[in-house]
């Protein structure tokens, strides 16, 4: 399953790649993300806590950040399995930054490829999840620099 979208940010595309670069800040974007510890240069580890449907699910995931090219893109390979169900989680999103008139335009593109009982719990669901997902960072991105 393939997402895609745009995020426009009122501010420069540099403050805008160094906030995005930083695990820390871009994990307090994304609701449900706890234990952030990094395990390796470039690699974290951390826990997923959200409600797919009618089903609360946690997840185990690893997050390594495969390329850096400031102040224009950011790519991160996601892997994860859920606490409790037989699955699997694995993503590979991009981030490419612009400006336009003075504030940041992030497109981005997740792919996401869920096996097992994961998997069977249907596209629409999960592009659901995905949009709510997408919102709550956009939203939290924004406030970040409007604050």
């Amino acid at each position: 399953m393939n997402i895609i979208g745009k995020i426009q940010v009122p501010a420069s595309i540099s403050a805008v790649f160094e906030k995005l670069s930083n695990p820390v800040f871009f994990a307090s974007c994304i609701d449900g993300v706890t234990n952030l510890t990094e395990i390796g240069p470039n690699k974290y580890s951390a826990i997923l806590e959200t409600k797919i449907a009618y089903i609360k699910m946690k997840f185990a995931i690893t997050v390594e950040i495969t390329e850096l090219h400031s102040p224009q893109k950011i790519t991160a390979k996601t892997e994860g399995n859920p606490i409790g169900l037989v699955g699997r989680l694995t993503t590979v999103s991009t981030a490419n930054l612009s400006e336009l008139d003075g504030e940041t335009v992030i497109d981005y593109s997740i792919d996401i490829v869920l096996t097992g009982k994961l998997g069977g719990l249907g596209q629409p669901v999960l592009r659901s999840k995905a949009k709510e997902l997408e919102n709550q960072f956009a939203n939290n991105l924004k406030n970040a620099f409007l604050n």
